[in-house]
């Protein structure tokens, strides 16, 4: 089976800081892999390279078997990848639908002068972004706060539109951005069950995350980071067991990330 996505060599350097060093690893489709690691491993850089948002020095990012390193993050998006990002990113000013919304106009014809002259066309799609926002929503769980304001809802909720408008653009790759952050255990166990869904529903998802319980539960394979380099590459028990991954984890200091 080939890689949906293959990452080959990649660096990136931030001034003095070497961020991530020459990663590479791949991710099948139809699975669920996991990056982990210390604070300041390069997790959070690597995720910025793979979805466009940072440029890399040097290497090779493909995804489906094109490269999409060096385009910019859009382009990347409208090919089948979205994200969410360790901090929410939601509009003030608009509802929760809304926001969803944004997430399907990557794939949307309608241009702005369209939508400014009202063609009949562009409210048949504005009718079909709408009902994928509110599937999206309901896959999600958060359906029943279409209607409110974005930002007047709890930090749990607003993790659940940002996921939804994600979903929205209808990728064929998920990357996660540390989802179990804030959340309390409850919130956890069913964000565990709704990735899986994701997985199950033809999604492959790439996510980073530092609770354990959760990565080793809907893994398929994980990817360890130290110091921007890869020390582990293989299934959840395997990484469990490997020395350099126990070793990391007891404490060992990290350089700082430099993103």
């Amino acid at each position: 089976m080939s890689a949906l996505l293959e990452v080959v060599g990649v660096s990136k350097r931030f001034g003095g800081v070497q961020a991530v060093k020459d990663v590479s690893f791949s991710v099948l489709p139809g699975t669920i892999k996991a990056v982990i690691g210390p604070n300041g491993a390069g997790k959070t850089t690597l995720f910025n390279l793979v979805s466009g948002a940072v440029a890399l020095d040097e290497g090779r990012i493909l995804f489906k078997g094109a490269r999409t390193d060096g385009r910019p993050m859009h382009e990347v998006a409208a090919r089948g990848m979205s994200r969410t990002f360790q901090h929410i990113r939601l509009f003030s000013g608009m509802t929760a639908l809304e926001n969803v919304m944004v997430g399907c106009h990557v794939r949307s014809r309608a241009g702005f002068l369209a939508g400014m002259l009202h063609l009949p066309w562009t409210w048949r799609e504005e009718h079909e972004v709408r009902r994928r926002a509110l599937e999206a929503m309901d896959l999600v769980g958060v359906a029943r706060l279409a209607s409110a304001d974005a930002m007047s809802l709890s930090y749990g909720q607003q993790r659940g539109v940002e996921l939804a408008r994600a979903l929205a653009a209808g990728p064929e790759m998920l990357l996660l951005d540390e989802p179990a952050a804030g959340l309390n255990m409850r919130e956890t166990a069913e964000l565990a069950a709704l990735i899986s869904r994701i997985r199950d529903r033809g999604v492959t998802v790439l996510v980073v995350e530092h609770d354990m319980a959760l990565v080793m539960s809907i893994s398929d394979e994980v990817v360890v980071l130290s110091n921007g380099e890869v020390i582990a590459d293989a299934e959840p028990s395997a990484v469990q067991a490997n020395p350099d991954v126990v070793r990391v984890y007891l404490g060992e200091d990290e350089d700082a990330e430099a993103a």
